[in-house]
């Protein structure tokens, strides 16, 4: 029987003796005993010199810990963390080397914060990271969404995001107070101006930028905003129906958002949150560590648009075979003696429809964006793949 357990200095003071015994065989008396012969010899080794003094437990801890981070590293970790209580070790340790400061591993971390009774996992830290897909370059694709409508204390927030695919960086924060095109509109015209204008944009299928519903004979149905957008010659895609996960950056963005930023009493109102919001997109932006960057920032990934906002969007050369029509009052074309439902958003536009490989099929197109596609073949006024 080893050496623990209650009687153990009972069994430590037995194996002493018998092993003073002339003629001891002390191999044999550790195997009866049930320790290893290192233990064994350490343990009369002690005795010998400390008496049974040198019988008493001793502890394992080491007198130095060359991996346990000093007192101010952990006073930086414990500072980084109350200021930012969703981050875990990863964030915190790439934040103190971002600083210049000798940053112990991820782990230490984590057990610097368990170590001062911080629990990890109920804010967000400590999380396996999860890779996405992303597109090659920063402006490819931006997406944007409404997150929801948050609580305050005078009436309902509603935070509009827009977050690049590549970097992740927010080009968009604004606490609103509707979901209006109106609204919208104001918020992307500025972030066109700073940023510049992404390849496309991405949203989902309802207001304001897109009804939400299908239009009777096919066809999804458009909003003003969704062809304003359009005509900054930016691709309009939009989400799968029922898939949020197309849009799932812009989603996993909302949670880091509720967790961080959002986590805390309700705002007064409109006036307190907007600088509020603002300041945490700074945050977010420049200073946290992202894991599916590498732990790198947004902002060290993020640069300008080189494509300029233009209020007044130039005319639109569509490609030589393409047959140009111009949307009526109605939201109509005529096309080989069709009359064409496009949307009333469209009226004074001009579209055009471009042959495919497919005979009798024809891409419906506005500026740089694909509405429909229209095969002459199917029952008349219906539009596939939209």
């Amino acid at each position: 029987m080893p050496f623990t357990g209650v009687s153990a200095m009972d069994r430590k003071r037995e194996f002493v003796a018998l092993a003073g015994v002339e003629g001891a065989n002390i191999s044999e008396l550790c195997r009866r005993f049930g320790v290893s012969r290192q233990l064994g010899w350490r343990l009369l080794k002690r005795h010998g010199a400390e008496g049974a003094a040198g019988l008493a437990e001793r502890s394992r801890r080491p007198k130095t810990s060359p991996t346990r981070a000093g007192a101010d590293i952990e006073a930086a970790v414990l500072a980084i963390r109350a200021e930012h209580p969703a981050w875990g070790g990863r964030k915190i340790r790439r934040v103190l080397e971002m600083r210049g400061l000798a940053a112990p591993s991820a782990s230490t971390v984590t057990q610097i914060l368990k170590r001062n009774g911080i629990a990890l996992g109920e804010h967000g830290g400590g999380a396996k990271t999860f890779t996405r897909f992303e597109r090659a370059a920063a402006n490819e694709l931006w997406q944007m969404d409404f997150k929801g409508h948050v609580a305050t204390a005078d009436g309902r927030l509603h935070p509009l995001t827009v977050l690049d695919d590549h970097s992740r960086f927010c080009l968009v924060l604004a606490a609103c107070a509707d979901e209006q095109a109106e609204t919208v509109k104001a918020h992307l015209t500025q972030a066109f101006e700073r940023y510049g204008l992404p390849v496309s944009l991405i949203t989902d299928n309802g207001p304001p930028w897109g009804t939400g519903r299908l239009a009777r004979r096919g066809g999804r149905v458009w909003t003003e905003l969704g062809v304003w957008i359009a005509e900054q010659d930016i691709r309009v895609l939009r989400s799968r129906p029922l898939h949020p996960q197309t849009l799932g950056k812009d989603e996993r963005f909302h949670r880091t958002l509720k967790a961080e930023a959002l986590a805390g009493p309700p705002f007064a109102g409109l006036a307190e949150a907007a600088p509020r919001l603002d300041a945490w997109r700074d945050i977010y932006n420049t200073q946290r560590p992202h894991e599916a960057l590498g732990l790198a920032t947004p902002a060290s990934r993020h640069i300008l648009s080189p494509r300029p906002y233009k209020p007044d969007p130039e005319p639109f050369a569509y490609a030589p075979d393409d047959l140009a029509r111009k949307v009526d009052r109605d939201g109509r074309i005529s096309f080989r003696g069709r009359a064409l439902r496009i949307g009333r958003a469209f009226f004074g536009r001009t579209i055009a429809l471009r042959p495919t490989q497919k005979d009798g099929a024809f891409d419906i197109l506005f500026r740089a964006t694909r509405l429909a596609t229209l095969d002459l073949n199917a029952p008349p006024g219906h539009l596939l793949n939209v």
